[in-house]
């Protein structure tokens, strides 16, 4: 078995590592609520991950003793070492930018007069919608959390990206030849 696992199966690790044993419709509200802000996976992707990591020996599946009986899922020894090995790896692949707005951007003079000043007035209010979300989630953030500062550093991270966003998309609407 290799540690080259998809970047979904190590989130399944991770979120289970941290928080305990869930079902898949539970590290569905998991990652809505953490990583899916910048990282969204397909909820069938999180149904699919959890058995395909407990057939490699990296969690273990229990089914519930009462009631629904749903399938519960547990990290196994193996699972935190191959957890522990990739968080090891400071190495990460280039990161994956697929920005319909850019695209746009780079063909806008093409189009109708006025759409540069268009697509930025309306991506400057996106991002600070986005913006705004951010400092809400980072102020909401209970310092008891087990992953209170992970969680702080990416909504930093995240809140700095989107006021650069927010500043260029505001300058690009406020140019006079666009």
């Amino acid at each position: 078995m290799g540690d080259e696992l998809s970047p979904s199966a190590y989130v399944v690790l991770g979120l289970i590592a941290r928080h305990g044993p869930m079902t898949p419709y539970e590290l569905k509200a998991r990652v809505d609520e953490s990583v899916g802000y910048y990282w969204p996976i397909p909820h069938a992707q999180l149904y699919r991950d959890p058995p395909r990591l407990a057939e490699q020996g990296l969690l273990e599946e229990r089914a519930e003793e009462h009631g629904r009986r749903r399938r519960v899922f547990h990290v196994t020894e193996a699972g935190r070492e191959v957890l522990a090995r990739w968080l090891a790896d400071p190495t990460t692949p280039p990161p994956e930018t697929r920005n319909p707005s850019l695209l746009k951007l780079a063909f806008v003079d093409l189009g109708p007069a006025g759409q540069a000043r268009a697509l930025a007035r309306t991506q400057a209010d996106q991002h600070r919608g986005w913006l705004e979300t951010y400092r809400k989630l980072r102020a909401e953030i209970s310092p008891d959390a087990p992953d209170a500062m992970a969680r702080g550093r990416v909504l930093d991270l995240g809140i700095r990206h989107e006021q650069g966003y927010v500043e260029f998309w505001e300058t690009l609407a406020n140019e006079p030849t666009t």
